[in-house]
């Protein structure tokens, strides 16, 4: 494979595409291109993307396209899609990664299908049983990774163990710079609360805890998530979705009640002007778009998950969160982390 980090791209995924993803394709490439380090493989319907590049003047020399005909439905389930999906935008983007082309893959299309797909094609890697969802949240100091948000419903203490390493990892490869600092999420703080499956886990994290890797912090509750204490937040899939819907939710709930308040009359409204620069500010660090990209791991390579109803914006940070997966070396950090774990 060429030295160039080469991004494989679902085109056709999620709502409004081409134009979405081919917009946030053209926001990346101006970032980038710079650097002159990376291929964007698109993978679609060829007219189709052709038409978005000239629409946005992309330069060829950045895209490799690949036709595909078919694309995986919203309302698509995974037991039909393993056996109607190969010839999609989907499926030929994953197997072009499996196939050594491609570092990372990109999708914001249909996430069950997308899950089952990248299983069959990428496989699991040694001696890791169950893949995890993980996304970016902001807190306090910077950014955390929390897994699992909904690839497992039910875990293992192995399971969660598995989910602090690759969750390290990932953020290793996005802040080198920092060490990870992993907390298992729990009713309470203290030692004594939580199941058994907590209990155990956290006897284990704490025996392989170390400056290299990552620092146990113990458990942390669900208000403490953003404080910035921890930077790697540990659950399963149930409970990490249920916390991940509630803190968009939250967040929804925030932005729209704050706008109403502040253009409510005329008074509110010219106290808006000189609010204006730190409301922009608080608005902009609550964007879910900036934090757009959920990844799977524990799989033979990396694959990205957009959310489908984002803009070109979003999909911009999704393409920006793959690149930086990459450049951050995540697959040798896993594989590290492994070691070390088998080690024990």
């Amino acid at each position: 494979m060429s030295e160039k980090i080469s991004i494989a791209i679902d085109a056709m995924g999620g709502d409004n595409s081409p134009n979405k993803t081919i917009e946030g394709v053209k926001l990346f490439i101006d970032k980038n291109s710079k650097n002159n380090d990376f291929i964007i493989n698109l993978f679609g319907r060829e007219k189709d993307i052709k038409n978005e590049l000239t629409k946005y003047k992309i330069d060829s020399k950045f895209i490799n396209i690949i036709n595909a005909d078919n694309v995986v439905s919203d309302n698509e389930t995974p037991l039909t899609a393993i056996k109607n999906s190969k010839n999609t935008s989907m499926w030929k983007c994953i197997n072009y990664q499996i196939n050594g082309n491609a570092n990372i893959s990109l999708s914001a299309g249909n996430t069950g299908v997308l899950l089952v797909i990248s299983r069959m094609i990428l496989k699991m890697m040694d001696k890791v049983s169950k893949p995890a969802l993980a996304g970016l949240w902001p807190n306090q100091v910077g950014t955390n990774v929390v897994l699992d948000l909904g690839a497992n419903i039910e875990c293992t203490d192995e399971n969660l163990v598995d989910f602090a390493e690759l969750g390290s990892a990932l953020y290793k490869s996005l802040f080198p710079n920092d060490i990870p600092k992993v907390s298992l999420l729990n009713i309470g703080s203290e030692e004594i609360k939580g199941t058994e499956l907590l209990k155990n886990t956290s006897k284990k994290l704490k025996k392989i805890s170390n400056d290299d890797n990552f620092i146990f912090n113990g458990y942390i509750e669900g208000n403490d998530i953003m404080s910035g204490q921890s930077n790697v937040i540990v659950t399963d899939g149930f409970t990490g979705n249920i916390a991940l819907k509630t803190a968009e939710g939250t967040a929804k709930f925030i932005n729209k009640n704050l706008k109403e308040a502040l253009t409510k009359n005329l008074f509110t409204k010219i106290s808006l002007l000189f609010s204006y620069f730190s409301l922009k500010k608080f608005k902009s660090r609550l964007d879910p778009r900036k934090y757009n990209g959920a990844i799977f791991l524990g799989l033979n390579g990396p694959v990205v998950k957009s959310h489908g109803g984002t803009d070109s914006l979003g999909f911009f940070y999704s393409i920006d969160l793959s690149y930086k997966i990459v450049k951050g070396k995540l697959m040798r950090r896993i594989k590290d982390n492994l070691n070390h774990l088998q080690n024990e």
